[in-house]
């Protein structure tokens, strides 16, 4: 009879034992689950994207930018983020060139109103030049730039001034070294 009573008791114990450890178990988990949603969100929460586009006309001419970002937003103070290029040029019956490239950014903010800036952008030129006005121009190659700038924010808009010290007046995708910007992230 003892060994009867024992036998109920071991069972149950062991659907008890089972219980708990399956409890245990779904509990971790659920608290795994939460903890990574969390960092996710986490890390989600300080990227901010933005970009920029541009268009140019003229007599004959067009230009065209998508230039995406986005940004990591370690502090208040700063930032650091990837960005792209693409630009098409196209001057009628002269000539045609594909821009394409990227970089990488970083932004300080010393107090909120003032953004500093570096940025780093690598770009491959493709410029096709019409036979009949000039022979052998046609060219494709890497363009590299640094630029250090510096610009008044608010929120989430910056407008400035920045300065290529990388520029060069015959391989340059840019018309001069310095070079106003806008900055919106969102």
């Amino acid at each position: 009879m003892f060994y009867t009573i024992m036998n109920k008791y071991s069972s149950f114990r062991k659907k008890i034992i089972a219980f708990l450890v399956f409890s245990c178990f779904v509990a971790t988990s659920v608290k795994a689950q939460d903890i990574t949603k969390n960092q996710k969100s986490l890390f989600w929460q300080k990227v901010r994207i933005g970009g920029g586009i541009g268009l140019g006309f003229g007599d004959g001419f067009f230009s065209g930018t998508l230039a995406p970002s986005a940004i990591y937003q370690f502090d208040d103070q700063f930032a650091l983020g990837v960005t792209l290029n693409a630009t098409y040029n196209k001057r009628k019956n002269f000539y045609k060139s594909t821009i394409l490239g990227g970089g990488i950014i970083g932004l300080y903010n010393p107090i909120p109103e003032i953004q500093l800036s570096g940025e780093f952008e690598q770009l491959h030129v493709n410029r096709d030049f019409e036979a009949k006005y000039v022979s052998n121009l046609d060219d494709s190659y890497w363009s590299p730039a640094l630029f250090l700038g510096a610009g008044y924010r608010s929120q989430n808009f910056t407008i400035g001034m920045r300065y290529d010290v990388l520029y060069d007046n015959d391989k340059s995708v840019y018309g001069s070294a310095w070079i106003p910007f806008v900055r919106v992230y969102f």
